[in-house]
């Protein structure tokens, strides 16, 4: 197993797979994630980014940071999104490893704190993130747990 970690800048011609991979992950529309991709690859800007873990060929693992992932809180921008490992590469560190260089990627790009939500409890704690509050997701009935990644 040779796990690569990666911009999706620095393998453009994997956009279209990437986001198909993400949209049958999250169930959130293909276009959705084409539409960031493009942006991310047009470097106008810090944010979006998007992020891969790839074992040869395969993509096994991915995130990205985007403005904001559903939730009403606006003031707490930007966020890591759709973090996913296949279920055959987990516990071998691969979301730890994509969370780092997305965390020291949006440091070098001049961003020191970041969020992210999720039902999760205890997982992220290990990287470094914290609990912050409580968040309603858009159309969602119950609230997420907001972290926050403050980077010196």
């Amino acid at each position: 197993m040779e796990i690569t970690y990666c911009r999706i800048s620095e393998i453009p011609e994997k956009w279209k797979e990437a986001a198909k991979w993400f949209s049958e992950k999250w169930n959130i529309s293909k276009e959705a994630y084409e539409e960031s991709m493009k942006e991310a690859l047009a470097g106008k800007g810090p944010v979006p980014q998007w992020y891969l873990a790839l074992d040869h060929d395969r993509i096994v693992g991915g995130l990205g940071v985007i403005t904001n992932d559903f939730h009403p809180r606006k003031d707490l921008s930007p966020n890591i999104c759709a973090v996913y490992t296949e279920e055959d590469m987990r516990k071998k560190g691969i979301a730890g490893r994509l969370l780092e260089l997305a965390c020291r990627d949006m440091k070098e790009k001049g961003i020191s704190t970041l969020y992210l939500l999720t039902d999760h409890t205890s997982f992220y704690e290990r990287y470094g993130w914290e609990f912050y509050c409580l968040v309603r997701e858009d159309g969602e009935t119950k609230d997420s747990r907001m972290y926050i990644h403050r980077m010196p």
